[in-house]
């Protein structure tokens, strides 16, 4: 290595300044420097200094020079700073990762003696060395020292070896101590490790040895061990002087030795196992070096020196450039830096063995570095800095890298595969494989974390070229083969390395499981396939679909699209998934479900943080609330409370939420005291019981702790009083008895009578029983309590009260029993009658009423029909004697054989019509002779026919038919059984049947339909002789049209149509058969038609032969058109006359439409140049599909048109569908809107309105109900009585939806009534779920009707408590809002008061808010403009307040163009110096300055108030952090002009200080930067022209003229500064918005200049001083010397002055005696404000001056 320098950082200075001490830091981009003044400098890394910060005394009252900084390190990473020094202590400074950041002392340590010398190896830890001997260790995490071991010698050196985890610490006497945080299996040792000659001050270690030199001048190498293995020996060498310092490269395997004006260098040779030493680096008058710091990427030294000079030192080997992209540079043998010449990044390369490194390569799209060394091979990868060096015996370079996967590097060598993981320093895996297609391999290294897997690192490649393997690279073992049918040409496993999907050459795609080793064919085609990235989703294509898998373990549910193109890649970005598919030239992006991917990736990992993080980022929906459910089940289940709470907290389920809150309470602080993540602990798993409700298993958790408290008060909380109860009473709790005082105390005031009475029960007093029972309205539980205690029964009072409310409440049976037992059978007969208990009823009877058992029997089997107990009412009606009830009932069950039992058995006729209902049911079932003889009986015989007919029977309907049908009938079946039989083929039989029934036209139908002529011919002829011609001629036909022409002539000539036959022969081109028919069956000139058109038929120029042959050519033309021959006239149009072709188009067109030839129609107007009318042909007929079709191709402006009269034409048909697809198309969905409106289809309005045009919604709704008022109440009353008809029959939801739907009636009782009916019937019988939705239907009607207590009554039923609390407030009711959320729900408050204030605001009752929230009270103050109510509310509060509103009245003032009125505000409460005023402050100040005509002196009292409020400012600005700041020589500038306008005013009153104002008025123009520049050349002008002097006049005036028209032209860049120049006037100055002064007045100041102009007495230049400058310019031309302003007119001081206390405060003491005459004389109040304003502002007034009272 060699050392070549570079720069200075710091200059050396001419005597001793020592440089005490430097570091880099770990990421090579800071380097501190501490000079000898203790500052320490911060540098970057190209040497340029950036930032610099003092170090402190640990006790300031010592001062800054009582102590020396002897060390300084950079935290590992490199954002503090640790600073060892001498008075005991160690700061550590954070000075962040940026420049210019805040430098804060984090740590300090006190020391017993004075600090040494530091070094910082690891995070947290600091390792320093005192003068007392000790070595501590400082750890800035807990900010406590220790030590680590103790000599009795200072402490004069510590350095650590290359790794960090050892360090060296060199003593006084010479001793050198090792010691080691981890040894990393070197197995050396600790302790003493060797006996220098002298103090080691240069102490260095390298890789291999121990480098020590001090003063005897000479540097020895020593062993692992301690042992000598080198001695440099310059004690001979007069011009070496002692060394002081030495440093180590970052490799290790460099030294550098500082000693007086030299630098020695010693490089490691590994060859030779010794150092060697380089030529020295002398520099002369370096004198000593003090200091030495090594970049830690090895390529910069940096020397300080004791004169302070620091010098930077490139250290390298060799530097090469590599593809013009990179820059190698070798530090060392073992060390190269790779940078990045495009973007400057950097990578340092090292062997961590020392092996020399050979040639680096730069791979894999120039991500990849490659090298080796004799024994190892180094990977890196320069986009992540990860670096991995492994053992590699050279193979002559024949491997090959694949660097596809960035996480490892796949190298193929002789057969092999070796896997290496980037950033690791062991080979991953191995494995011989023959394939080295990266297609063909893949790896999966913990690419997304699952629950419960620490290290998933799995590879997937070819053992041959039909079977996969799978390895687990972590374990080391063979997961699995795949065995495969086909040659594999692709495979890869999904990213947790359980799936493995592989395509074959046939293209099969499949999915092998890894755990289950179950292989599954997903797609018989695929030509792309890919794992979603992040997830187990799986892309793929077949022929024409994308398809997709969101759940892979389920590979037939897939997802299915329609392609056009083919897939070429997968997108997955921005929490976006996109498919990208070329299609043809474009290409086109499909995404995919996000949700499905990211959640339940997550979820199948057991990420849930990721799942919870996922969510955070949507919307809520129902999807998204599905999700949360999911992931809350999952992670309660998995004990992870955190997210849980979280989901609920989604999920709004605020008490679950806090619950859980509470709950992760407890586990946190048992996590914090006793480790672990707490769930384990008791009172948590309680909780989580208790939240399954599963509270036995929390009485369980809490008692196996003997917690009974806690378990009595869960118990009591929950109100489960007597599990309270029972657990007291097994723990013997001594408060027990109170226990049931209180429990029996709160049943009676909540009302619980039923558990008050079950308790009285238990205790023995019954009769407080009953009466409890008897209170909660239960007389069926007194009712068995009295029954069961004899000496209860005998209480006449009590069975009677009891008796009294069963038969109340419906209990009749109860009743019954209880009237029973004392005996009063009548009674009980008729309660058990009402009760439909008919059993006890019966016995009763039986004992008792015998005479009424009949009559009980028959009510008892009409009460089972009711209950639709068919079966059972059987045996009741035949008991009773009711035959006809009991054969009904027999029925009704379906007992067949009963009813039929019973039916033979009755006598009676009347019971005849059971018959056909019972024959029928047989029929069904295929019982044909049961049937038949029940439907004889029945006298049902036509019925039983129709039973065999359907079933094909024809023989037995046939004997039941001759017995029963006439003869139409017969017929009729006969005719249809002949249609059976010619279904099934059979011709002739059919035949027979027709013939036999004399139907022969249905015969010669079915042999026509069957084609089967002859027959058909035969039967003709033989029964319709006279049809036959005509039956030739129509089979002719049919012949033809199969194209039987032969037997097609035949007939026609059998018919007598030759014509036929011509056209026939005709039509099929076949011209010599025609003209054979014409000529042989045709008359004279038959034939000679026919060639005409055979001519006709030939076209082109063979009919042009053909009729000149005929001499029909010239006539031809207009003869086709004339007989519509248009083909024929077209093609002799176009061979002989060309110009007639659009005539005859058109011509033909019009044929075509007077022919209803509508399509063939258009397409003539088109070729004609006319769609038009093409379109109105459609139109006009109506057809308006055709229209729309032409006026898009060819006439796109009616297109319109034809939709809308379409639509108008459908709605006049009442197809209302089409018509709104019309005027949808169309574009004109307002028009749909109307015609269902004009058709009162408002629902269908409302729809087109609410999807098309939602701004119109409102209106529509409104129109709709305004017309249903109009229609009054008879839909309500119709809708009253549904509901009542519902209710009666026990429909109680339906009634429910039928009363919800009453929404207009005639009063809002009405309404209400209905509403409230509702939500009774909900409650008392629906589910609880359909009651709460029905209460929250009716709630927001009943606020509506303003019934806001009986909505809160509703809510309070069914504990919806908020809902409830919403009503009272909607009605104003707050202090029932406040009373029910106090005592139901003190959650709600807060939401409660919260609603309150929000009320107060809305409602303007903002005195009433003030005394709730003054800040929302002055918000509306403020809202409203209400600006005095307002700032006299705020100045009742803090000063803070106070002017925050001071400050928005100012703002409103200011914008209103009021400055004036905010300087009056500002004047009254003052100018605080809030910097975030400055801005007001600023803008009203220009404002004042534009205002006009406020120069007189009528305008002193705004001036003065300015003034006063500007130095009040300025004063508060100089007391705090502005002080001396731009804002504060700013708002000073202001304080100065706003003097100079005051003072002027002042002067304006008095004549004798007319000069004094003209002065003011000219001094003013050196302020132009913030006066308008018009308004101060005008008034300077006027003033200078007042006192005569006419030369400033003329000048400022007719710069005034200037200014005024660059206004108008809107810039001032054409100006001419001649004027001016050598004046403090600026020349850049804003320009003004607007003019200062009118036209007229403008015009008036033109004149006086063209006048002035032309007057040669006045000279046209400004006047100057004794300095030959213009005599109110403050800046000496020649000179440059600023004078100072006087503080009466601003013009310069020159000699005769008058100083003020205040520096720089002085005045003309002409003008200042003048001003003070002028006072004295005159009295003027304004002059005597501004002398004292003088006196205040410049620390008071010249003794000599004049004073006032």
């Amino acid at each position: 290595m060699h050392l070549k320098h570079l720069k200075t950082l710091l200059t050396p200075q001419d005597g001793t300044s020592k440089i005490s001490c430097m570091a880099w830091a770990p990421n090579n981009t800071k380097f501190a420097v501490c000079t000898a003044d203790r500052m320490v400098l911060l540098f970057d890394e190209l040497g340029e200094k950036r930032d610099k910060f003092p170090t402190k005394p640990a006790d300031s009252k010592y001062g800054k020079k009582s102590y020396v900084v002897k060390s300084m390190a950079f935290s590992p990473d490199s954002t503090k700073i640790s600073i060892a020094q001498t008075d005991n202590i160690i700061y550590v400074y954070r000075i962040g990762e940026d420049w210019g950041e805040k430098k804060v002392i984090c740590n300090k340590f006190v020391l017993t003696s004075a600090a040494t010398c530091l070094v910082w190896p690891a995070e947290h830890v600091i390792l320093f060395g005192l003068a007392e001997g000790k070595v501590r260790l400082a750890n800035t995490k807990t900010n406590r020292s220790s030590t680590v071991y103790g000599t009795e010698s200072y402490v004069v050196s510590l350095t650590t070896n290359v790794s960090g985890k050892g360090i060296l610490s060199g003593h006084a006497d010479g001793t050198v101590v090792r010691y080691f945080f981890d040894d990393e299996g070197s197995g050396e040792s600790q302790g003493k490790l060797l006996m220098h000659s002298c103090p080691p001050y240069a102490l260095a270690w390298g890789t291999n040895s121990i480098v020590v030199a001090g003063c005897d001048r000479k540097v020895v190498a020593y062993g692992k061990e301690g042992h000598v293995l080198q001695t440099f020996d310059y004690s001979r060498d007069q011009s070496e002087k002692e060394f002081t310092v030495a440093a180590t490269s970052p490799s290790g395997q460099s030294v550098v030795v500082g000693s007086y004006d030299r630098l020695r260098i010693f490089n490691w040779s590994p060859r030779k196992g010794a150092w060697d030493e380089a030529p020295s680096k002398e520099i002369t008058n370096l004198y000593t070096i003090t200091a030495l710091a090594w970049k830690k990427d090895g390529s910069r030294l940096c020397a300080g020196t004791l004169c302070g000079g620091v010098e930077q030192f490139d250290c390298c080997l060799r530097r090469s450039i590599y593809k013009n992209k990179f820059e190698m540079t070798y530090v060392g043998l073992s060390q190269v830096i790779v940078k990045n010449l495009t973007t400057g990044t950097r990578v340092v390369l090292k062997s961590h063995y020392g092996y020399e490194i050979e040639e680096v390569k730069i791979l894999g799209k120039d991500r990849f570095l490659v090298a080796h060394t004799s024994d190892t091979l180094l990977l890196g990868d320069l986009i992540t800095n990860k670096l991995s060096e492994v053992a590699w015996q050279g193979s002559g370079g024949n491997e090959k890298f694949f660097f596809e996967n960035e996480m490892v590097c796949m190298i193929f060598n002789a057969g092999e595969l070796t896997l290496v993981e980037y950033g690791s320093n062991d080979v991953l895996g191995s494995v011989r494989t023959e394939f080295m297609n990266p297609h063909l391999i893949s790896v999966r290294l913990n690419e997304r974390r699952q629950k419960g897997v620490e290290d998933n690192k799995k590879l997937a490649y070819l053992i041959d070229i039909k079977t996969i393997a799978v390895v687990d690279l972590a374990a080391g073992f063979n997961l699995g083969t795949v065995s495969h049918d086909s040659k594999i040409d692709w495979l890869e496993l999904n990213e947790t390395g359980c799936k493995l999907l592989f395509r074959d050459k046939k293209l099969r795609l499949h999915l092998y499981d890894i755990e289950s080793s179950v292989k599954t064919t997903v797609l018989s085609f695929c030509s792309f396939v890919q794992w979603v990235p992040g997830s187990d989703v799986v892309v793929a294509q077949d022929r024409s679909s994308l398809c997709v898998w969101y759940n892979i373990d389920c590979p037939e549910r897939v997802n299915m699209f329609p392609l056009k193109g083919d897939i070429v890649d997968l997108e997955r970005s921005n929490g976006k998934t996109e498919v990208i598919v070329t299609e043809g030239v474009n290409t086109v992006s499909y995404t995919l479900d996000e949700g499905l991917i990211e959640f339940g990736t997550a979820i199948d990992d057991g990420d849930y943080y990721r799942a919870a993080a996922f969510l955070e980022t949507l919307e809520m929906s129902a999807e998204t609330e599905a999700m949360w459910r999911t992931l809350s089940k999952l992670s309660l289940e998995a004990r992870q409370l955190h997210i849980a709470e979280r989901c609920f907290a989604a999920l709004g389920d605020v008490s679950k939420a806090r619950f859980l809150n509470e709950t992760n309470r407890i586990a946190d602080e048992v996590s914090k005291e006793f480790g672990g993540d707490g769930t384990e602990h008791y009172q948590v798993k309680a909780r989580l019981a208790m939240l399954d409700k599963n509270f036995k298993l929390a009485e369980m958790c809490f008692l196996e702790q003997n917690a009974v408290d806690e378990v009595m008060d869960m118990y009591q909380e929950l109100h489960m009083w007597d599990n309270c109860i029972s657990v007291a009473v097994a723990k013997g709790h001594p408060e027990l008895e109170n226990l049931r005082r209180s429990y029996y105390a709160w049943l009676m005031e909540t009302n619980q009578n039923e558990k008050a009475g079950e308790v009285k029960e238990t205790e023995g007093d019954y009769i407080g029983a009953i009466n409890l029972y008897l209170k909660a309205g239960l007389p069926a539980k007194a009712a068995r309590l009295v029954m069961s205690r004899d000496e209860l029964i005998s209480n006449s009072d009590i069975v009677n009260r009891i008796a009294t409310a069963l038969i109340k409440g419906d209990f009749y049976e109860r009743a019954g029993d209880l009237y029973e037992r004392i005996r009063n059978n009548h009674r009980a007969l008729e309660c058990y009658r009402k009760g439909s208990a008919f059993r006890k009823a019966v016995e009763l009877a039986r004992s008792a009423f015998p005479a009424d058992v009949v009559k009980l029997e028959e009510a008892w089997g009409d009460y089972l029909v009711q209950q639709k107990q068919m079966d059972a009412a059987i045996n009741h009606y035949i008991e009773a004697g009711c035959s006809s009830k009991a054969i009904e009932a027999a029925i009704g069950a379906r007992q067949w054989k009963k009813a039929v039992h019973i039916l033979e058995l009755q006598e009676d006729s009347s019971v005849g019509q059971y018959y056909l209902k019972i024959a029928q049911h047989y029929a069904s079932i295929q019982e044909y002779e049961i049937a038949e003889r029940l439907f004889v009986r029945g006298d049902h015989i036509k019925d039983a026919i129709d039973m065999y007919t359907q079933a094909g029977n024809w023989e037995q309907a046939h004997k039941l038919a001759i017995k029963c049908m006439t003869p139409e009938e017969v017929s009729a079946l006969y005719i249809s059984r002949a249609q059976e039989l010619e279904k099934e083929g059979k011709y002739k039989e059919a035949e027979r049947l027709f013939a036999t029934v004399d139907e022969p036209d249905l015969a010669i139908t079915m042999y026509k339909k069957h084609k089967m002529y002859a027959d058909m011919i035969r039967l003709v002829a033989k029964h319709h002789r006279d049809l036959l011609q005509e039956t030739h001629v129509h089979l002719a036909k049919e012949l033809e049209a199969e194209s039987r022409f032969q037997e097609a002539e035949y007939h026609y000539m059998e018919g007598q149509d030759w014509k036929a036959a011509v056209h026939m022969y005709r039509a099929k081109d076949m011209w010599e058969e025609a003209y054979r028919v014409a000529k042989s069956h045709g008359g004279a000139n038959a034939h000679k038609q026919v060639a005409y058109l055979w001519a006709k038929s030939l076209g082109g120029e063979a009919a042009v032969k053909l009729l000149n042959k005929f001499g029909l050519l010239e006539t031809a033309i207009d003869l086709a058109t004339e007989n519509y021959s248009f083909d024929f006239a077209f093609e002799l149009a176009r061979l002989s006359m060309k110009h007639k072709v659009p005539d005859i188009h058109l011509k033909y067109a019009m044929f075509l439409e007077d022919e209803g030839k509508f399509a063939e129609a258009e397409s003539e107007f088109i070729k004609a140049g006319k769609p038009k009318e093409a379109v109105l042909m459609y139109v006009h007929n109506q057809d308006w599909s055709g229209a729309q079709r032409v006026a898009e191709g060819h006439d796109p402006e009616s297109v319109a048109d034809v939709l809308v009269g379409q639509a108008k034409y459908c709605f006049e048909q009442k197809d209302f569908q089409k018509a709104e697809a019309f005027l949808l198309r169309a574009q004109r969905p307002e028009l749909a809107i109307k015609y269902y409106r004009d058709a009162e289809m408002w629902s269908e309005a409302m729809r087109i309105c609410k999807e098309y045009v939602p701004n119109k919604l409102g209106a529509l709704q409104e129109e709709y109900e305004k017309e249903a008022a109009k229609k009054g109440n008879r839909g309500a009353e119709a809708l009253l009585e549904q509901a009542k008809e519902w209710e009666q029959s026990g429909e109680h939801s339906r009634a429910v939806e039928c009363y919800l739907k009453v929404k207009e009636a005639a009063n809002t009782a009405q309404l209400e009534k209905c509403w409230m009916k509702a939500a009774e019937l909900a409650i008392k019988f629906l589910s609880q779920e359909r009651a709460v939705e029905v209460v929250r239907t009716i709630g927001p009607r009943l606020i509506q009707l303003q019934k806001y207590n009986a909505a809160a009554e509703l809510y309070l039923n069914l504990d919806l408590i908020k809902e409830a609390v919403d009503a009272f407030m909607e009605g104003e009711e707050w202090n029932k809002a406040k009373r029910v959320a106090k005592e139901l729900e003190p959650r709600l408050e807060d939401y409660v008061d919260q609603h309150y204030k929000e009320h107060l605001k809305n409602q303007g009752k903002v005195d009433s808010l003030v005394g709730v929230d003054v800040i929302a009270a002055l918000d509306i103050y403020a809202e409203r403009g209400q600006w005095e109510k307002c700032i006299e509310t705020a100045s009742k509060q803090n000063y803070k307040i106070l002017h925050k509103y001071v400050a928005l009245y100012a703002t409103h003032l200011i914008k209103e163009g009021e400055p004036e009125k905010a300087l009056n505000l500002y004047t009254q409460h003052g100018l605080p110096a809030n910097p975030q005023n400055f801005n007001i402050y600023k803008r009203m100040f220009l404002d004042l300055l534009s205002v006009t005509d406020r120069d007189g002196e009528e305008a002193y009292r705004m001036w003065a108030d300015l003034r006063d409020a500007l130095l009040l400012l300025c004063e508060n600005l100089g007391k705090s952090a502005e002080a001396s700041s731009p804002v504060h020589e700013e708002f000073e500038q202001m304080l100065l002009v706003s003097h100079y306008y005051a003072t002027r005013s002042a002067a304006k009153a008095v004549d004798q200080l007319s000069t004094v104002a003209a002065k003011l008025s000219i001094s003013l123009l050196r302020h132009t930067e913030l006066i308008p520049a018009d308004k101060a050349f005008y008034e300077a002008g006027l003033a200078a022209k007042a006192v005569g002097w006419d030369n400033m006049a003329f000048i400022f005036l007719n710069r005034f003229l200037d200014l005024a028209d660059g206004i108008d032209e809107g810039t001032l860049d054409v100006l001419d500064h001649t004027d001016f120049q050598d004046t403090d006037i600026p020349y850049e100055v804003p320009l003004p918005s607007k003019q200062h002064i009118t036209v007229e007045q403008r015009e008036e100041i033109r004149d006086w200049v063209l006048t002035v102009s032309m007057d040669q007495r006045v000279g046209q230049v400004l006047p100057k001083d004794e300095r030959d400058t213009y005599e109110a310019s403050l800046l000496a031309a020649h000179t440059g010397i600023r004078s100072l302003p006087c503080v009466i007119t601003g013009y310069p001081v020159l000699r005769n002055k008058i100083d003020f206390k205040r520096a720089g405060m002085v005045a003309n003491i002409e003008d200042w005696n003048k001003f003070l005459m002028a006072t004295k004389t005159t009295h003027s109040p304004e002059c005597q404000d501004v002398l004292k304003f003088i006196s205040q502002w410049c620390g008071g007034l010249p003794s000599a001056g004049y004073s006032f009272q």
